[in-house]
């Protein structure tokens, strides 16, 4: 009987043992790829301008009220105590605006950051899964991304992917 569970525990230690050693691995730096498509590069443009332009927006709104608060401290003693105090409600609304106005456009950028970008990750993830496909590979593993501490050369996939995707 113990002779036959040795031999049942020998047999599964066997197989998977012999199973590990008939995956196939790879390796491929996703930043190095990503930085030379030109697709990133444009995206990456449209993103900053519109940054730019929700900056230039913020700006002008600050500038504004830059205006206004100098204005208040101008005339300041024109006004009523109760008039003050409207004004410099309304002055901390105004204020209270363009700081959500910030807050909004941060979101506003990674939408369109992730609106751009994903189609692009997806046609590369397709590449990687057709090439690791075509190979035979088990397992592709990002070596931008710190998950690799050594890796042959030769399982480097990146130019598999690049030729896939045309470049």
């Amino acid at each position: 009987m113990k002779s036959t569970n040795l031999f049942l525990i020998l047999c599964i230690c066997f197989a998977s043992v012999s199973s590990l050693t008939a995956q196939k691995f790879a390796y491929i730096n996703s930043q190095e790829l990503i930085s030379e498509l030109p697709e990133v590069k444009e995206a990456n443009s449209n993103i900053e301008a519109f940054q730019s332009q929700l900056q230039r927006k913020g700006q002008e709104m600050i500038q504004a009220l830059q205006t206004k608060y100098a204005a208040v401290e101008q005339n300041r003693d024109s006004y009523s105590p109760i008039e003050l105090e409207q004004e410099a409600q309304k002055l901390k609304d105004e204020e209270a605006q363009i700081l959500q106005f910030e807050q909004s456009s941060q979101q506003k950028i990674l939408e369109k950051s992730e609106t751009l970008l994903a189609p692009i990750r997806t046609r590369i993830e397709a590449a990687i899964k057709e090439v690791a496909d075509e190979n035979g590979y088990d397992y592709v593993f990002d070596y931008s991304m710190g998950l690799v501490l050594y890796a042959n050369e030769e399982t480097n996939i990146g130019n598999l992917v690049k030729a896939k995707l045309g470049l």
